[in-house]
């Protein structure tokens, strides 16, 4: 298998898995209304699904670390995962539904094995110069994921029923399986080395993380910015009832985010090196921070509102997709090999924890009052810009302590 075939094999097999997962969420969400005709039970099996990820995240990542073909034990995440998802589709309406919430938890501690711990394999697909563009287009699989999966959940639900929508998005893991289990092997350790615990690699991984400014940077900046994520998408079915004139019309304006964000890493991968990817992150936040601001403009103002309200999320998909490639570059080159999938994948339970906490609080908020969620959102976008300069940089550490830092570089 020549190296440009297998970046190929990589990049299909993330688009597939990637695609499930996006279809997953919104597909088992109407599965339990169809099926329990309860919509507090169905957002409670979508924040089932996502929330225990954080907790699932470090402990994959720390065992993909470890493993000589983490290729294999990514195989069996990704099955575990789309069985976990056909057992909550058997178990809905026939299982107490709170044994059937602990199935969806159980699953949702495999889910960054299709983000972060995807992601950490590609230095070992890709090498050298070729790594940026590819790195670039590893981040266009959301994209493509975050269009294709929604859209696919809302069409197979409405011409073969929401049941069959959550099949559909199992099998669409599923298809990812080859890619995965013909990912590149580990080097072999140097003889005499002793392997490290789990626990040891926890440790380890959350050392590189604090101790290391520009990915400690890039990290608090990300999950900042996924908390006005989170904030947004609260937002989104009020914001199809006041300004498009319906609710269901709002996952639209989701569609229009995955559109510019792809258009944007696609200009991205056809010039890696145009901007740093430590400016992009934090100039990624204050695009987003424009496009909420403009999203509170579309909701009171008296003229244009749909128009406005459209290049709102366009320009917040401009400020998110580049951030996410950048954010992906800044791990690639600041993360040890031999913890780089936890790195991922650590990285992919804050950033899912933080859009969960930013959903779950703006809720209400967005209930009693659509605009201060919004100016919510803004501010947690702005803030995410200014914590990236609030963190020293790895020049300023150097000269507070030129000590610490030569230890770091030994």
């Amino acid at each position: 298998m020549t190296k440009r075939y297998a970046l190929r094999f990589y990049l299909a097999g993330a688009v597939a898995a990637r695609a499930g997962d996006e279809m997953s969420g919104p597909a088992l969400m109407l599965a339990a209304f169809a099926l329990t005709g309860s919509a507090v039970e169905a957002s409670s099996l979508l924040a089932g699904v996502t929330i225990s990820a954080a907790v699932g995240g470090p402990v994959l990542g720390a065992l993909l670390d470890r493993a000589r073909r983490p290729g294999r034990l990514l195989s069996v995440a990704l099955v575990l995962y789309a069985a976990g998802l056909g057992v909550i589709l058997v178990g809905l309406g026939r299982l107490p539904f709170g044994v059937t919430l602990l199935i969806a938890g159980l699953a949702g501690l495999l889910g960054p094995a299709l983000s972060g711990g995807w992601t950490a394999q590609l230095p070992r697909v890709v090498r050298g110069d070729r790594l940026p563009r590819a790195n670039a287009l590893d981040a266009m699989t959301f994209g493509v994921a975050g269009l294709a999966g929604p859209a696919l959940a809302g069409g197979v639900a409405e011409t073969l029923g929401a049941p069959t929508a959550v099949a559909v998005s199992a099998a669409l893991i599923g298809l990812a399986l080859p890619a995965a289990w013909m990912l590149p092997a580990r080097p072999c350790r140097a003889r005499g080395a002793r392997p490290t615990s789990v626990a040891g690699y926890l440790a380890a991984g959350l050392r590189v993380l604090v101790n290391r400014p520009a990915l400690a940077r890039a990290t608090l900046t990300s999950v900042l910015c996924c908390v006005g994520q989170g904030v947004f998408m609260a937002c989104v079915p009020l914001l199809g009832e006041r300004v498009l004139g319906g609710a269901g019309r709002g996952a639209l304006l989701l569609s229009c985010t995955a559109v510019s964000a792809l258009l944007a890493n696609a200009v991205l991968a056809r010039f890696p090196r145009l901007i740093a990817p430590d400016t992009v992150i934090w100039a990624g936040a204050l695009v987003q921070a424009v496009a909420s601001a403009l999203a509170v403009w579309a909701s009171w103002a008296s003229w244009g509102q749909p128009a406005v309200l459209v290049a709102a999320v366009l320009i917040a998909g401009i400020g998110e997709g580049p951030q996410l490639t950048a954010l992906f570059a800044v791990r690639h080159r600041e993360a040890p090999e031999r913890l780089r999938g936890q790195i991922f994948t650590t990285g992919a339970s804050l950033k899912i924890t933080g859009f969960a906490m930013g959903a779950a609080v703006a809720g209400p908020v967005a209930t009693w009052s659509l605009r201060g969620a919004l100016v919510s959102a803004a501010g947690a976008a702005v803030a995410a810009a200014l914590s990236f300069f609030a963190v020293p940089s790895a020049a300023a550490a150097a000269a507070a302590d030129p000590s610490g830092e030569r230890a770091m570089a030994g």
